[in-house]
């Protein structure tokens, strides 16, 4: 009983630990990202790319908030508080970049303002692309062993941010060979339904099918 109980001890210190190297890429990967999209976003005046740049910014704050309920993960009572304030967090994190993107957006089509093609923008959106879901995906499997419906919530965070990508260079690649100015902002509406949903779900306090 007493081998079984320490098996069980190691293997959720090992997930811990691995979901802390995960959560340390995420916060590296995701600050580079930020930082290239805003760049070129204001340069090339790309709402879709600005958009993206600020959930990069906001997925970066939902990854401290993971780093912090991972951190408390070896004491079960401060573990069952961190839980749902983690969830919270990131559950206010999906709907602040919803009203970002919804109101930039907006503003955009209003004011026709059209884009700059931006080959940086292009380049780092294509590389999400690639990278999000690999890390979305082993992040999940991390939230799945430890029962944490909060990392599950920044998990999802991961996904939607290779949806936004998908999204984001659609529209740069509409914009840059046919001209079509509009489809940068559409693009960029497009995600907020959906990011709006996750938000609501994770501030009520609503668990994943994988984390009862």
């Amino acid at each position: 009983m007493t081998e079984s109980v320490s098996l069980s001890i190691d293997a959720r210190r090992a997930l811990v630990r691995r979901g802390l190297l995960l959560n340390g890429v995420t916060l590296g990967y995701n600050t580079l990202e930020a930082a290239v999209s805003l760049l070129a976003g204001f340069a090339a005046g790309s709402v879709a790319l600005i958009g993206f740049g600020a959930d990069s910014l906001i997925e970066v704050s939902s990854a401290l908030a993971a780093r912090w309920r991972l951190r408390l993960d070896s004491d079960p009572d401060r573990r069952d508080h961190a839980e749902p304030t983690t969830l919270r967090i990131v559950g206010w994190c999906f709907i602040a970049l919803a009203l970002y993107v919804a109101a930039d957006s907006a503003k955009t089509l209003w004011f026709r303002e059209a884009p700059e093609t931006s080959a940086a923008g292009m380049v780092v959106t294509a590389l999400s692309v690639v990278v999000m879901p690999l890390l979305a995906r082993a992040k999940r499997r991390v939230a799945g062993g430890l029962s944490s419906a909060a990392l599950h919530a920044d998990a999802t965070q991961t996904s939607l941010c290779a949806y936004l990508s998908a999204i984001t260079l659609g529209g740069l690649v509409l914009n840059a060979a046919l001209g079509w100015w509009w489809a940068d902002p559409v693009a960029a509406l497009c995600m907020v339904p959906i990011i709006a949903k996750e938000g609501m779900a994770a501030v009520r306090g609503d668990t994943c099918a994988e984390c009862p």
